[in-house]
């Protein structure tokens, strides 16, 4: 009897904190910084997500490569998911998608332009990012109904590629990932990109090793400033 209480409760709980597709791409897009978790064991990723909380960003991307990923993002959804949307990165395949999904990723990503996956994240009414490179590839990702459109590697790329991109496919929320950094958060949010997807220069490998949770804080609180210094500038 105790068990099954305990089941209900956590079910309820669950049920609170089913955001709407729309309600979730509005936090993406607000204040825009998704932070890229690459963690180096399973264990890590509930302090990061809570340095992350605490500094403003709320978007937390776990990617597959992170150990036992599907396993985290069930846990982070039970632990934090009244307080941070959590969702799954580096989505390679559709059994992937699918056990992501299940496991309560609120969004997902991937780096690369499978617009099967559209279809998966739609029926279970989550947003999905798919992943392009050059004109053609952002604007298949958007015509198969990707949410967003990822790209990457935009370190390669710059501001300046966003800007060009905005000007014949103004309708494309775009979401560039790689090379992304605190100085250059205004330079890519007033080139037209809808959110940013931020990874080691957030989230380091240091700041991992070194499990400094006060400077991922820091380091989260500095990019939401940026992105709502910029955000006012347009």
């Amino acid at each position: 009897m105790i068990r099954a209480r305990r089941f209900v409760i956590l079910s309820s709980l669950v049920i609170q904190i089913m955001r709407s597709k729309s309600e979730t791409i509005s936090l993406l897009i607000e204040p825009g910084i998704i932070a890229v978790v690459r963690a180096q064991k399973p264990g890590q990723v509930l302090p990061v997500a809570e340095a992350l909380i605490a500094g403003g960003v709320m978007a937390i991307e776990i990617t597959m490569t992170t150990p036992d990923a599907i396993a985290a993002i069930r846990d982070a959804r039970e632990k934090i998911g009244d307080r941070a949307l959590i969702g799954v990165g580096t989505v390679l395949d559709a059994n992937t998608c699918r056990a992501a999904l299940g496991a309560g990723a609120e969004f997902v990503v991937t780096p690369v332009c499978r617009t099967e996956f559209v279809s998966l994240a739609h029926k279970a009414g989550r947003p999905i990012m798919l992943g392009a490179y050059t004109p053609t590839e952002a604007q298949t990702a958007h015509e198969a109904g990707a949410d967003f459109v990822k790209i990457f590697p935009a370190d390669m790329l710059g501001p300046g590629y966003i800007k060009a991109l905005c000007a014949p496919l103004p309708h494309l929320r775009m979401v560039p990932t790689g090379g992304v950094d605190v100085q250059n958060v205004a330079d890519f949010l007033q080139a037209g990109c809808a959110a940013l997807g931020v990874g080691s220069s957030l989230v380091s490998a240091k700041i991992l090793q070194d499990a400094d949770w006060p400077e991922l804080t820091r380091r989260a609180g500095a990019f939401v400033s940026a992105a709502r210094e910029a955000r006012k500038m347009y």
